[in-house]
């Protein structure tokens, strides 16, 4: 049987982030939830539908992004059979986190004017109190990581969910990352829109500001193909060697611009993508937006021990691969700058068997990370013994709690 650590063992990571307080309001189920836990990996157990994935959702908004549901804003507010379906209520997230400089607190929500104004609403975020520009400004305090259930079809579906889990674990060593894909997927919505109106009242589009965001889009495009060439450089080695009973991985990106860098400096490929863009205006403008650049890539992931993409696997082959991938990237973060990721694990233990399950704890405790692992059946997380917290939720309400330190706060829910 395979051990359960064949690449050498690394101590816990001194600067680990974890979560010690999660406050939540209006959110999904919750009317309100105050939960403190001491550092450990957190377990919540119950039946589904109770709630446990939402806590994971909210944990998941702590970073940039629409989180692990990828939900609109408006669709996170907790709702009552008696709301007027045009009513949308503010909804908040808050937590005090602890990572090596200290313990900080983060606050996003949707606010009172955000929730009038529907589609067109942003969330807000505060870092220790002061509002921050935008969300990119959380990459720079949490990196976190997650894997739901849905996430089985990763890859065998459409590759923008496949490039947005590679981007996510470039964040873990890259928080600049999170403002350049934002900064390169807003030129690029404005340019298609410019071209669009241009093709539809049948004239040329404004050469001045089509060049400036073509420009945007070349710096920001070519550094966020670099960064994940960069990534899958350093990730590759660590995905390779596998860990126990999960299987190596090969990763290998696919794109356009991905492929100039492998062949000619920055800035090159900065002069080369901006003429692409200038060349095919047109082309853009009837397709309904650029048909060259990083938002066009794709992750390509091998199953190293038998040979095949791992879209050809059998299901349970493929998750085995992603807990690979996410380990690898969390024991490589772990070596590099000595902090951890937050796992958000949602119905992880139902979907290993034995051996990948106690693998998995095994990892978990040997990184330090704090896990957020959610099941129905709380005898899958025993191998965890006194290592985690264990918490039961029942129609969104914390009903019960395993803890020796840290203490517990019943949400209320209406």
């Amino acid at each position: 049987m395979a051990t359960a650590h064949p690449i050498a063992a690394v101590a816990p990571a001194p600067g680990r982030i974890s979560v010690r307080r999660l406050r939540l309001t209006d959110f999904r189920c919750y009317q309100t939830l105050r939960l403190d836990v001491d550092g450990r990996p957190v377990v919540l157990t119950g039946p589904n539908g109770a709630g446990k994935t939402n806590l994971l959702e909210a944990l998941s908004l702590l970073v940039p992004g629409r989180g692990l549901r990828r939900a609109r804003l408006t669709e996170i507010s907790r709702r009552i059979a008696s709301d007027d379906p045009d009513h949308v209520r503010p909804w908040a997230v808050a937590a005090r986190l602890e990572a090596g400089e200290g313990a900080f607190e983060i606050g996003t929500g949707l606010d009172a004017d955000g929730a009038a104004s529907g589609d067109a609403a942003r969330r807000t975020v505060r870092i220790d109190g002061e509002t921050a520009r935008g969300q990119s400004a959380l990459a720079d305090r949490v990196a976190a990581l997650w894997l739901t259930p849905d996430m089985q079809r990763l890859f065998t579906d459409g590759s923008s969910g496949r490039r947005r889990f590679l981007d996510r674990l470039v964040y873990a060593f890259d928080p600049a990352h999170a403002g350049r894909i934002s900064a390169y997927e807003r030129a690029n919505r404005e340019r298609a829109r410019l071209l669009r109106d241009a093709a539809e009242a049948r004239r040329a589009a404004d050469p001045a500001w089509a060049t400036a965001l073509e420009d945007t889009m070349a710096e920001r495009g070519v550094a966020i193909a670099a960064a994940r060439n960069e990534l899958l450089r350093r990730l590759n080695p660590a995905c390779a060697a596998g860990i126990g009973p999960f299987p190596a991985a090969g990763l290998a990106i696919d794109g356009t611009v991905e492929s100039w860098l492998d062949d000619a400096p920055a800035v090159e490929v900065e002069d080369r993508f901006r003429a692409a863009l200038a060349s095919s205006r047109a082309a853009d403008g009837a397709a309904g937006g650029a048909v060259t650049g990083p938002h066009r890539s794709d992750l390509a992931v091998t199953h190293l021990g038998r040979g095949l993409p791992a879209a050809q696997c059998s299901t349970g082959e493929q998750k085995a691969v992603l807990v690979s991938i996410v380990l690898a990237n969390a024991r490589l973060r772990a070596a590099d700058t000595g902090s951890v990721p937050l796992l958000l694990l949602d119905e992880i233990a139902a979907h290993l068997d034995g051996a990948r399950r106690e693998a998995l704890f095994a990892e978990i405790r040997a990184l330090g990370a704090q896990a957020w692992m959610t099941g129905t059946d709380v005898a899958l997380f025993a191998p965890l013994g006194n290592d985690a917290a264990y918490f039961t939720i029942e129609d969104a309400r914390i009903v019960g709690a395993s803890i020796e330190t840290g203490t517990m706060l019943q949400g209320a829910f209406s």
